[in-house]
């Protein structure tokens, strides 16, 4: 099969020739449809992520497809079945072999290439503001990098929890995506006094930041008393210096989320979380954005868009038709 590889902290990926694996105890095989493409990828190949597997190694956090053969002692989700999974690594690839318990059987409605790009946005974004950040009607959230994979999901479901949506990014057509997700406002994230522009809208009782740097300390500032500021991401490169002074004189909470990581302490949050939210998508509630497909044979491509800031929402690179 082919598999796009890291062989290399820091060098290119490169599509392999590879066996097809054999699933071990406590694993299944699935032929992957889709894999969505994440931040997280690219830090893995400058060797930054908080996950840091050994190389060689196929690339893809998340994906979706069809189980294929069952390791000894599993006993589903069945051949045939339609499943997303969230593997960490091994996404990019034809085949794939994966712990049974990560398989989250989709409905028969859900296109592929929208299950692969599901569980880390929506499931990041539904975490942090319905567990961590306890979000309220009436409440107004920011939410920086607001046209992004994650931010995007954001706008959307504070929207759909009742909050008033303050939409940060970058240039006017990103803001018109955010705004077609349900922002209330938009704010240029390269306006030179973005704290006053907010202040202007009101100030703010949740920063959903993916951002980080400059861009991150400046809507922390907004925050009225009993704030909440959310670490969810540095995708500007810079971690934000936190004043405890401002914290303090705020009552201001700083919070961080990891979605992956309560795959280690508390697998249930997640798994509560992925069914509201497949309840809200087959309502129609929620609707995945994707703007960029490229085939496997283009991965290198897809990771470039993903890498220059050219997509909104998702990237998806698909190993067979979407559905």
């Amino acid at each position: 099969m082919i598999a796009f590889t890291l062989n290399e902290i820091g060098r290119a990926p490169a599509l392999t020739e590879v066996p097809v694996p054999s699933p071990a105890a406590g694993e299944i095989r699935v032929r992957i449809a889709a894999c969505a493409l994440n931040f997280a990828d690219l830090l893995m190949i400058e060797g930054r992520y908080q996950e840091r597997p050994e190389p060689p190694f196929t690339l893809g956090l998340e994906l979706s497809g069809t189980v294929d053969a069952l390791g000894p002692g599993v006993a589903g989700p069945a051949p045939g079945t339609r499943v997303a999974v969230y593997a960490g690594t091994g996404g990019l690839a034809e085949f794939g072999c994966f712990p049974a318990a990560r398989c989250l059987p989709i409905p028969d409605e859900m296109p592929f290439d929208i299950a692969a790009a599901f569980q880390i946005a929506y499931g990041t974004s539904h975490l942090a503001l319905t567990r961590r950040a306890r979000l309220a009607a009436g409440e107004t959230l920011v939410v920086l990098g607001a046209a992004g994979g994650v931010g995007l999901t954001a706008v959307e479901l504070g929207r759909h929890l009742g909050a008033r949506v303050i939409a940060v990014a970058r240039g006017a057509d990103r803001l018109a995506v955010a705004e077609a997700a349900g922002a209330h406002a938009l704010v240029d994230a390269t306006d030179p006094d973005l704290r006053a522009r907010i202040q202007d809208l009101g100030g703010s009782d949740i920063v959903y930041d993916t951002v980080g740097g400059p861009i991150g300390e400046a809507a922390m500032r907004t925050l009225r008393p009993e704030g909440r500021y959310l670490a969810i991401g540095f995708a500007g490169g810079t971690v934000p210096s936190i004043a405890a002074n401002h914290l303090l004189v705020k009552n201001i909470e700083v919070i961080g989320l990891y979605w992956g990581g309560y795959l280690r302490f508390n697998p249930g949050a997640l798994t509560t979380s992925l069914s509201c939210l497949l309840d809200m998508y087959q309502t129609g509630a929620i609707r995945p954005h994707i703007s960029y497909r490229f085939p496997l044979a283009r991965a290198s491509e897809a990771l470039a868009v993903l890498r220059d800031r050219k997509s909104t929402g998702k990237v998806v690179v698909l190993t067979e038709p979407s559905r």
